[in-house]
């Protein structure tokens, strides 16, 4: 996961609306959105390489996901996969804060990463980048491959288009959030971050939705949680390298929480 924009509290009806892009080499093997065998409470898509995740819930409304922190030629020699602390968490019994304790106690056994963890209540973020776990606090708020809120171009824009639909529409679907999922506009090189991996490359992963000839946005995800203790999770996975953005599939998946676990009050 390499873009996620998060809406805490902002809209009168959904107190959680996340919004989020995986980028991935294409040839790294995935699978949809779904529920798990193995695990049948979590509700994501696997990376079939690592069996970790990028995004994930569970029924019973637990909620992670994670990006990686660019930093090349400074990673771990022998890391462990990022993507199992997503799913870590969603089998976990703990608390969004006990659980991120704990991943600060490993840190050091992964290479860089943010991870947020929560239900829709209470969402929680963390990075092996800095010293504490922080509660996130009502409003808008975007993580792309560096800390929490960075203003970098693309992190700005989806940020602020989210706020906007949350002030305009009463009633929000995944379709009203996909298509500022994939937007496709490059900033200019002069708005670009200096993360060490050249020109070429910061034009490439600059826009919103990144495509190129070997890596891309392998899909997006909206997750809704209501007032009424109903979560919507949606996902559409793309044709690789396509520009406009070519949907290959879509899947929506609609959960009732159990009484006591993560709806809102």
């Amino acid at each position: 996961m390499c873009l996620i924009a998060l809406a805490m509290h902002v809209h009168p009806r959904y107190p959680l609306i996340l919004a989020a892009n995986r980028d991935e080499f294409y040839h790294r093997p995935t699978a949809p959105l779904g529920f798990w065998p193995d695990h049948p409470e979590i509700l994501a898509g696997r990376d079939l390489e690592k069996n970790g995740t990028w995004l994930g819930v569970t029924k019973t409304g637990r909620i992670a996901a994670i990006t990686n922190f660019r930093e090349p030629g400074g990673g771990n020699a022998s890391p462990v996969s990022r993507g199992l602390l997503v799913s870590g968490f969603l089998v976990s019994e703990a608390s969004a804060e006990a659980y991120l304790r704990t991943v600060r106690d490993s840190g050091k056994n992964y290479n860089g990463f943010n991870l947020l963890t929560g239900t829709a209540r209470e969402m929680w973020w963390y990075s092996n980048k800095q010293q504490d776990a922080v509660k996130i606090s009502p409003g808008i708020h975007t993580l792309s491959n560096h800390l929490l809120d960075t203003p970098w171009p693309k992190s700005l824009k989806i940020g602020s288009k989210l706020e906007r639909l949350c002030h305009q529409k009463d009633i929000i679907a995944p379709e009203d959030i996909f298509p500022l999922l994939t937007d496709t506009t490059r900033p200019p090189d002069k708005d670009l971050p200096d993360t060490g991996v050249g020109l070429r490359w910061e034009r490439m992963l600059g826009p919103v939705f990144v495509s190129s000839d070997i890596y891309g946005t392998r899909s997006s995800a909206v997750i809704l949680c209501d007032s009424a203790g109903r979560m919507i999770v949606s996902e559409q996975t793309f044709v690789p390298g396509k520009i406009p953005p070519a949907v290959e599939k879509e899947k929506t998946f609609k959960i009732t929480l159990l009484p006591g676990t993560g709806e809102t009050p």
